[in-house]
């Protein structure tokens, strides 16, 4: 089994589930690249949910979800 080499990414969390849903909803409707995933252990959050992203999306997406109300609880950089 190979071992997946780590990758700089774009951790953005929120408070609510109902936040990482609708970025989730936002960036899938506006053709971002990202997931949800599990927020990583040396993150803390009230979410279990995040976005992962590429990290050069940082400014389009805090600029997306200020506008769209999206209130989250921190952006962070990662490898994972």
């Amino acid at each position: 089994m190979a071992v997946r080499k780590k990758q700089l990414r774009l951790v953005v969390t929120f408070h609510t589930t109902a936040g990482a849903m609708a970025a989730e909803q936002l960036c899938r409707k506006l053709g971002l690249e990202g997931r949800l995933i599990s927020v990583p252990r040396s993150v803390t959050s009230d979410c279990g949910i995040a976005w992962s992203a590429p990290p050069d999306l940082r400014s389009t997406l805090e600029a997306r979800f200020q506008e769209a109300g999206i209130d989250t609880a921190g952006c962070y950089e990662l490898f994972l």
